[in-house]
């Protein structure tokens, strides 16, 4: 028996090359999201490869986890899971490099990504006719599903550092906006809204929210955090994603073909054009003002923050005083007295030989500088991006698998003449 399915003549039982939308999906783009993240930061911190040199790992896992992916003649849990989690790491690679080697705003990588989705998305319904994940059974379909599912990670992670980092919203506030999100697409697909966009919006919501959750679990208690620490997370995580992998691959409870028919198609059509317009207007009107309201009390709070501060300089021996209080100006970031504490600190337990101390200590440089950096980034962009970099290397030297203390104190060092 044959069925005509978007004006391609297929077998009635097809053979889907990706799961079925059920609950154990999003457990599981939800986990792979999170472990991508901190598989992401152990490559570039812990092993001390940085952002190149973990792009390279990384892009040649995903070729090879894709070329497998496009071996196999039907969806194997596995192999589509192993190639979601890299799609993952990759994508967040992609836009940390357009920030921190590029010095791209993340305004602009959000803007250039949700671009590239619409055109993937554009290219894709008009060679195919169609958007369906339950559609996957020609090689063009699912080349243009892994370029949407690259773009919707890369998309997700921008637009969440723009309102965690960029908006100094912080990780959690962002997650419990994008539970929101998610919450009120997945009624409105309760109540009929087309199943093909609320599936793509969700998608991309996903990944913010395994980025907030991952950084909830693993920051200490002092910074809001469960203090389970990147590694117990991660392995926690990893467990969960082969725990529910293997219970797939065992059940087949996800498999996409078997009882896919005409009427499932048919609700896969049903207002999808003016609904995608009227959802994409909401989100640029919403997003833009809530944008907008942040952006300018971010602006307000630095114009009220002044530079200034007042130095004691040697008085001129005519005076008879021992000193006199003059303004300097000080780092066109204003007061970075808290971080230079923090790094003098982390210096001299490195110096007293107690490296944990050292290495738990710069954790905390880490979040105040994070929480910081939309009111610093906003006064002087170049001046915070200089010492950002900096943060960055003593970052990967205390967090190395097997830390040099000389380089170690070069880097405190070389962070401390940055701070001034």
């Amino acid at each position: 028996m044959k069925t005509t399915i978007e004006n391609t003549v297929v077998p009635f039982q097809l053979l889907n090359k990706v799961p079925e939308v059920t609950l154990f999906f999003w457990i599981i783009k939800v986990l792979c999201t999170t472990v991508g993240e901190t598989a992401a930061d152990y490559l570039n911190v812990n092993l001390n490869l940085g952002l190149t040199g973990t792009s390279i790992v990384t892009g040649v896992l995903l070729v090879i986890a894709l070329a497998l992916q496009f071996k196999a003649k039907e969806y194997v849990p596995g192999t589509y899971w192993l190639a979601v989690t890299f799609v993952s790491v990759f994508g967040t690679l992609v836009t940390d490099n357009l920030t921190d080697k590029m010095g791209l705003p993340l305004e602009t990588s959000t803007l250039i990504f949700g671009v590239l989705l619409a055109l993937t998305f554009l290219a894709w319904y008009v060679s195919e006719k169609t958007l369906s994940i339950h559609s996957i059974f020609t090689r063009r379909r699912e080349v243009f599903y892994w370029f949407a599912i690259l773009f919707t990670f890369a998309l997700g992670t921008a637009s969440g550092d723009l309102m965690a980092e960029g908006l100094g919203l912080g990780y959690l506030t962002t997650g419990f906006i994008v539970a929101g999100v998610i919450t009120v697409i997945a009624l409105a697909w309760k109540l009929r809204m087309n199943p093909v966009l609320s599936f793509w919006i969700i998608y991309i919501m996903t990944r913010p929210l395994g980025a907030s959750l991952g950084d909830y679990l693993s920051q200490p208690q002092n910074h809001g955090g469960l203090g389970l620490g990147a590694t117990v997370t991660s392995v926690i995580f990893l467990g969960g994603i082969l725990a529910t992998v293997v219970y797939l691959s065992i059940t087949r409870k996800d498999v996409i073909g078997k009882k896919y028919k005409e009427e499932t198609i048919e609700d896969e059509r049903k207002g999808g054009l003016w609904q995608t317009a009227v959802v994409l207007a909401l989100f640029v009107m919403l997003g833009g003002a809530g944008y907008h309201i942040r952006h300018t009390a971010i602006a307000a709070e630095t114009t009220a923050s002044s530079p200034i501060t007042e130095t004691k300089l040697p008085a001129p021996a005519s005076t008879g005083s021992a000193t006199a209080v003059q303004p300097a100006p000080a780092s066109p970031l204003g007061d970075l007295s808290l971080f230079r504490t923090i790094t003098e600190d982390t210096l001299s337990k490195l110096n007293a030989g107690d490296q944990s101390g050292a290495k738990k200590r710069i954790g905390d440089l880490e979040f105040e500088w994070d929480n910081a950096q939309s009111h610093l980034k906003a006064k002087d962009k170049t001046a915070w991006t200089n010492i950002d970099k900096k943060i960055d290397v003593a970052l990967r030297e205390l967090r190395a698998v097997h830390p040099d203390p000389t380089s170690e104190k070069d880097a405190l060092q070389a962070l401390l003449a940055e701070l001034g």
